[in-house]
Order: C-alpha cells, then structure tokens, then sequence
C-alpha cells in the first residue's frame, strides 16, 4: 500500500485516469481540509496523505497554518471513476473528452455523471431511462420502438452519436443497454472541441458511456427480472482482480431478455455478453472492452406522419397497440475497443484509444404513402429496410503538466480519426392499404426479394485539437483555450449500382473558451463559448446552385452559471443559449444554403445530494425558448418539439426502523410543444410518476436486492414529437421487478 499525494482536489486526467500513486508535479496546491480528504477516501480504499500546504484565507502568509500528515490505509482505486458525491448517485467529477475527467466546481461546462448505484436502483434498462433524471433531458421516442432518439436542450441527439469510453460510433445506433455502464457522462452544450464531431453532427450535448471494471472487492452478482406483461430475464456480472497490487482486472457481463413487455402480441429479446479487462501500473494504464448486443423484437412501436394541414391531432390510439402489425427487427452490434496510457514523466502523458463496430439492422418498414388525418386514417405501404455499418474510431493524445512563475498549465495536443460505413438495401411492396391507428389494417404483402445492403455512403472525420487550461491564484481561477481544426469527407454511392453519385470534403474551425472562478472553496462560478459542428451538404439538383459542396456548419453556444457545494447538497444554476444553422431554398432565387438557423435559449436549475442522512435528492427545471430564428418559412416561430418548460425530481428514502427498506419515486413533467415548425398543432403538457422499493438483506451471508417498480403510474397516454410533422406515442404504464445476489 502506498501513500498519495494531493496536490489538487481532483486533478483533470485523460481518458484513463491517472492512478492516485502518480504524482501530478508542477501543479499548484488547492488546498481542502484533511476531513474532507479523509472523508473523500474512506470507502474507496486509497491510501491518502496529506501534503503540507498553504491553507487559503484572508490571514497573512505569515500566519498560515501548515496541515500535518494524515494517512488512511487501503490499496489504489479499480478503476478511473471520481468519488461518488453525498448520496452515491452521481459522481463529484465527469469527463470532457479530451480535456479529461475534471471535478465539478472546476469544470466551466454543466456536466453529470450518474453512478452504477443509481443506474441499478431505478432498474434502467437503457442509457435514456437515466438521462430522464435531468430536466434537460427528454426522450422523442417511448420504449419499444426502433430506436431511443435522445434531446438535450431541444435538439436531437442521434443514437450512435453516444461516446463509449471517450470515442464516438462504438455504440449502437438504436439505444444502449445499461448493463455495460460503470458511468453516464452527460455534457450538456456543444462539444466539438473536446469530444470531436460525432458522426450525426448533435449539438444540444454529448453523452459518454464509461464501461465496468473490476473492483478490488470480488463480485459474483447474478440476476433475475420481470418486465411489462410477461417479459422474464436473466444478468450475471463477474469481476475479479488479480497479479501484483491488483494490477489486473477482468470484468463480465451478461444479459438475456425474453418475452412481452409494452406492445400487445408483442415479443422483445435482448442477448447480451461482455468482457473488459484491465490494467493498472505505476505509469501504464491499459484497457480491452468487447460486447456483442443482439435484439430480436416483433411488434415494435410505431411511429407516424400527419397531414401538415392539420389543425389537430386525434386522440392517440392506445399506447400497446401496434397500428403497423407485424412488424419485425433484427439488431446486431459487435465491438471491440482498446485504450493505453503511459506517463513518459511525472508531468507528461501519452495516450491512444482505437475502436472498431459492425453493426447491422434486418426490419419490416412500413410507411404511409398518405399521411395521419385528423380521424386517425392513413395509407399504409410495407417494406423491407436493412442497413449495416462498419466504424472505426481512434485517438491519440499528449498532456503536459507545467507552470510558468505563477500559473499553472495543463496543456492537451489531441487527434481524432472515424471512418464509417454505411449501406442499405430497400425493397417497398407495390400495393398499399388504408388503415387506421385505432382499426389496423394487415400491411400488404413486398413480393419483392429480400437484396443483401450494399454501401451507400463513406464518412471519414479527421481532426487535431490544442488546449490549455491555465490556472491563477493558486488554482482559483482556470482559463480553459482551445481550438479544434476538424476534416470531413463524404462520399455517397448508389446502391443498386454502386456507382459514386457525390463526394465532399471539408475542413472548419471550431475553437473554445471556459473559465471557472471559485469565489470559496464550495462557490464557483463558470462560463464558455463554444462552437459545434455538423456536416455540411450538396446543394440539391433541384436547386439552382445544384452540385455546391458546402463546409461543416457551425452551432454555437454561450453559457454561464454557479455551482454550490453545501456539503450534502450540490446546487446549480445556469443559462443558454445555442444557435443551429438549418439548410433552406430561398423560394425566390432557387438558392440552396445552410442560412436557416435555430436559436435556443433556457435557464436551468438543478440540485442533488443527501440533505438529511437516508434521503437522497435529484431534480431541477428548465425553461426554454425556441425559435426558428431564419428560415425561408416559418421565421420567428417556435422550433417544433421543444418543451416551453421541464421538470424532474427524484427521491430515494430510507424508511427509519426497517433495516434495508428503501422507497423510491420520480416525477417527470414534459411542458407544451409544437408538433411542427408550422405552429399549428400544440401537444399538451404531461406528468409521468413512477414510484419503487428496495429490500436488501442477508440470505445465508449471501447479499440479496430485492426491487419492484412502477413507470408511469397513472397509464398516461400521449403524443410524443419524434420529428418535424411526425409523431409516435409514449410508454404505457409498466411494471419492474428484480432480484440480485451477491455469492
């Protein structure tokens, strides 16, 4: 066991955390009393000591007390994951890509980072049941459908636009199941600069997975589940260290799903099987993560387009009911991805990260060749729709750690590199039916052959960054700069004959500005600007400019907020605003540009932690204002499915005089929206609760967690916006139930 030194609360660190015995020279100290340090490390098994320092106060320098040495045994951390805060539901730090993991009163983003523990006590089985915590955060699509399409300040996040372990499309484009997640990343803004461009140009935040490692402690943790109607399945999780010190560590998990749950007649299987292992040296840290994620759905929950003439919408059908019966979908995703990180010295840090998955989708695609009425009424063709895609990611890094007299720096030179894949192949059926989403009609017959998906398009996204964040006044000020120079390339195919029908490459800037000042050691008070980018496009051959290769647009962003640590409590306070470019046609000249644009603004307000011992707090509000700030139609309206307000707040509570009994609840409310940029068609606001308990107690010295939990209590059945004059509907009431148990 080996003491560590510390010189900063929570140092910022590359992708692989820095092991707590590495010094982090040069730095200047940020003092914290040796309670709080003490406190931080009990649990955690670090052996803590703490370096003399100068306190920080108004007292002269003459008279500043020196901290004695104060040293907790216990054996390095498993793994780069920051302490949890009061609670244990969320994480005191979180990752910014490239310029590592930093604490939360030193990050000048808001960010979040959700716990494994808070993940297992709400029974998530995706990444978006746990992001519906932040009242930022609201889903576009329910359970059970194709896909999981995530917003973030009132834009759509894309699902392979998720981060796994810092790099982008290694995960699957539909949704993520929580039983590889150690942690959540939630970085809210855009965030070019320190994640790089994810492959579907989101802007309204980034979402990281960090994937399980092993603990110093053995884990044997298997479980049983019961979902919905009648959906029953299985987890494992094994985790063991091994070698010298612990330095090895492997990590497997394993889940198996099979059986009803929120679409009558339905059937949802999930296959699921992982390994990570790792290694944690002096000076080298290393990982290896494969997954294989399969899913077999018939019956999956559908989505519609209405008529743009529409003034109102009918009453959705009910939320079990499939109006495309028969439908099928075959998910497949296999990754394989690896990171490395070795101090060449005490203040310089080498670091690499490369990724690889192919990813494949086997559905019948109904579609309405005329639209939803206002009776519920449409005409339905049927398809087949399959697709691949084939990723690979990388990136490569250099962090230095020095000062210059006064000022401290942490210097970051980064490069990032994804190329992508994608194909399809698409067979409609030559005849139709008129249908009905409360009377469903079978879809037609596609006499057509099933065809293999051939390429339809290749993405290649290059880029370096440089950032420096700089630290004054012994660490009470940080300057954070940096730019991103990012390349992208496209080329599109036909897939029926292979040929290359258009090519594009571009390169832009996107740079970033933060700065923190922490007023007191528990106030800070923060603020950037950034800038996102998606790719561009060709001008259309309708256009009058048909053919122009536009450059990557740009999204900015302007935030300011505080943090306050009360100690158990951490409150946050924040406004926004980012602006979107949209591609348009001017009516009058036929020009085809990315002119358009979109503004949102909002203020948000969040807290979190254990006020009182055995209640444990989440929740906060958003106000937004969104609005299409150019367009060629419609300029001045609000954007379509953006909440004029949302709310979330968690409780978890120990009952008092029942060992092990927890009761849990959440209420999610989701404010008024547009269905369309049109402005003609608004969905009323709607509350969802879900309520929860928790037993944990003892079986033959065996740990035994036992958890029943009801989502949508009060069966709310409602629109949601899945996109522009497009529609599906929400979850209905589901019932949870799991034990887990600890050999």
């Amino acid at each position: 066991m080996r003491p560590i030194s510390f010189l900063t609360s929570l140092p910022m660190t590359s992708p692989l955390t820095r092991p707590a015995t590495a010094p982090v020279a040069q730095q200047r100290p940020t003092p914290a009393p040796a309670a709080t340090l003490v406190a931080m490390a009990l649990g955690t098994g670090l052996s803590l000591a703490c370096a003399a320092a100068s306190a920080q106060s108004a007292a002269p320098a003459a008279a500043t007390p020196t901290l004695k040495e104060v040293t907790v045994s216990g054996d390095a951390p498993a793994a780069s994951v920051p302490p949890p805060y009061a609670g244990g539901q969320l994480s005191r730090g979180a990752s910014l890509g490239m310029l590592g993991t930093t604490d939360t009163l030193s990050s000048p983003f808001s960010s979040t980072s959700y716990t494994s523990e808070l993940i297992q006590d709400e029974q998530a089985r995706t990444i978006g049941d746990v992001l519906l915590n932040d009242a930022s955060v609201r889903m576009s699509t329910a359970a059970g459908g194709f896909s999981e399409d995530i917003n973030i300040r009132g834009f759509s996040i894309a699902g392979g636009d998720t981060g796994l372990n810092g790099l982008y499309g290694l995960t699957s484009a539909s949704r993520v199941p929580t039983e590889i997640v150690e942690r959540l990343d939630l970085l809210k803004g855009p965030g070019t600069l320190v994640n790089g461009i994810p492959p579907g140009g989101s802007i309204g935040g980034s979402v990281n997975v960090v994937t399980k490692r092993a603990d110093d402690a053995p884990l044997t943790r298997v479980g049983l589940g019961y979902i919905g109607q009648s959906q029953f399945g299985g987890s494992v999780d094994i985790g063991r260290r091994f070698g010298e010190d612990n330095a090895w560590g492997i990590r497997v998990n394993g889940a198996y799903r099979d059986g009803e749950a929120s679409i009558d007649n339905g059937n949802q299987k999930l296959g699921l099987g992982s390994v990570g292992l790792d290694y944690r040296g002096s000076r080298l840290r290393w990982s290896l993560d494969a997954y294989t994620q399969q899913e077999n759905t018939d019956g999956f929950r559908p989505q519609i387009g209405f008529q743009p003439t529409l003034l109102a919408l009918p009453e959705p059908a009910d939320s079990r009911m499939n109006w495309f019966p028969g439908t099928t979908l075959k998910l497949e995703d296999n990754v394989v991805m690896s990171r490395i990180e070795y101090d060449l010295t005490d203040q310089l840090t080498a670091y690499a990260g490369i990724g690889y998955r192919d990813g494949s989708a086997e559905q019948m695609f109904p579609t309405t060749s005329v639209s939803m009425d206002g009776l519920g009424n449409f005409t339905a063709r049927n398809g087949f729709y399959d697709s691949y895609s084939k990723t690979t990611s990388a990136d490569i890094g250099l962090r230095a750690r020095f000062a210059t007299g006064s000022v401290g720096h942490t210097v970051t030179l980064s490069a990032a590199n994804l190329e992508q894949e994608l194909g399809n192949a698409y067979v409609a059926s030559t005849g139709t039916v008129r249908s009905s989403i409360y009377n469903p009609s079978a879809l037609p017959v596609v006499t057509g052959a099933r065809n293999d998906p051939r390429k339809a398009s290749e993405a290649h996204n290059y880029s370096v960054a440089l950032a420096d964040t700089l630290s004054f006044a012994q660490d009470r000020l940080l300057l954070t700069l940096g730019v991103r120079d990012q390349t992208v390339g496209y080329d599109n195919y036909n897939t029926t004959t292979g040929a290359q029908t258009g090519s594009y490459d571009q390169s832009a800037l996107s740079p970033l500005a933060g700065l923190v000042w922490k007023a007191t050691d528990t106030v800070s008070l923060y603020g950037n600007y950034t800038e996102g980018l998606t790719r561009g496009g060709v001008a259309p051959t309708t256009a009058a400019n048909a053919g122009e290769v536009f450059p990557p647009f740009k999204s900015k962003g302007y935030e300011a907020g505080v943090k306050v640590d009360w100690g158990s409590i951490m409150t946050t306070a924040s406004v926004f605003e980012i602006t979107k470019g949209n591609s348009i046609t001017d009516p009058v000249t036929n020009l085809y540009s990315f002119d358009g644009e979109q503004r949102n603004r909002g203020v948000e307000l969040a807290a979190y932690g254990e006020p009182v011992r055995g209640l444990r707090l989440m929740g906060g509000v958003t106000f937004n204002d969104a609005k299409v700030a150019r367009a060629a139609q419609y300029q001045g309206n609000d954007a379509y499915g953006v909440p004029d307000v949302n709310f979330s707040l968690g409780a978890d509570w120990d009952v008092p005089g029942v060992q092990g009994l927890a009761l849990n609840g959440r209420v999610i409310y989701t404010g008024s929206q547009y269905a369309s940029n049109a402005n003609t068609i608004t969905l009323p606001s709607w509350t969802r609760y879900d309520i929860g308990a928790r037993y944990r107690t003892q079986v033959s010295g065996k740990g035994l967690v036992l958890r029943a939990g009801i989502e949508n209590l009060t069966d709310e059945n409602v629109w949601l916006v899945s996109g522009n004059n497009y529609l599906t509907v929400s979850a209905p009431r589901t019932f949870v139930v799991s034990a887990t148990l600890d050999f």
